[in-house]
């Protein structure tokens, strides 16, 4: 029984890896890129370390899953957000399909150039 639920959560964790893939390829700009890489990959491997702590079932694997699968889930986001705003900063251009830019106004703020009030594009 063991086996089948191992089994199961490597196949969800493997299907949630390929949306990452696929989403690294498919995506138009390197905002909605990171994204898909960031939640898949994280949710993939943290059922691939979930199975991996079931099939070894002993205390030492199921320790050595937990710290990786919370090393990653502490670094991948930081490596997001830290990547979207560089990439913003050097004005990468956003997809042309975005309706909305949240970020306009405060970085026209950081770089003092916001009045108080907000102009419609």
């Amino acid at each position: 029984m063991i086996d089948v639920l191992v089994a199961v959560v490597w196949l969800v964790g493997a299907g949630f890896a390929l949306l990452a893939a696929i989403g690294v390829l498919q995506l138009p700009d390197v905002f909605t890129r990171m994204q898909a890489s960031t939640k898949a990959s994280t949710l993939g491997i943290g059922c691939l370390l979930v199975g991996a702590a079931l099939q070894l079932a002993d205390v030492a694997g199921v320790v050595r899953a937990a710290s990786i699968g919370a090393f990653v889930l502490l670094t991948s986001p930081v490596a997001s957000h830290v990547i979207a705003r560089a990439a913003y900063i050097a004005e990468v251009p956003l997809w042309k399909g975005t309706k909305l830019d949240e970020r306009r106004r405060d970085a026209r703020r950081d770089r003092g150039e916001f009045d108080g009030v907000e102009s419609t594009p």
